[in-house]
């Protein structure tokens, strides 16, 4: 079954309180229970972040940007169209923010090497 990155973005200048996170926590665990989720990842605050050019090193995030990644999500679905409507249930598309989706044409994970077909 295909599968696809679902790219979480989050606005910088946005609060996000307890409540909103356990949407999140409750949108993955329906996409687990489901047999949808394969991977997700929460990505730390972007002023943590490194970035790398041939010149050297760069604090905090290369680009300006009012929107980040936030989070990364894997997901199974039959088609992209499966894997629009999953993605439209994402919480932050609720709070303002919004997703990205691309379909996943080839990966590595230690001890398994997947190709595109």
């Amino acid at each position: 079954m295909p599968q696809y990155a679902i790219f979480i973005y989050s606005d910088t200048t946005a609060a996000h309180d307890d409540a909103e996170l356990a949407e999140h926590d409750q949108h993955s665990a329906d996409l687990i229970r489901a047999g949808a989720l394969t991977a997700a990842y929460a990505l730390g605050a972007p002023n943590a972040a490194k970035a790398l050019r041939r010149d050297g090193i760069t604090d905090g995030p290369y680009t300006e940007s009012k929107e980040i990644i936030a989070g990364i999500g894997i997901i199974e679905a039959a088609d992209e169209e499966a894997a629009l409507a999953l993605a439209r249930q994402n919480p932050a598309m609720r709070h303002g923010s919004g997703v990205e989706v691309r379909e996943i044409v080839g990966a590595y994970t230690r001890g398994n090497e997947v190709t595109a077909e």
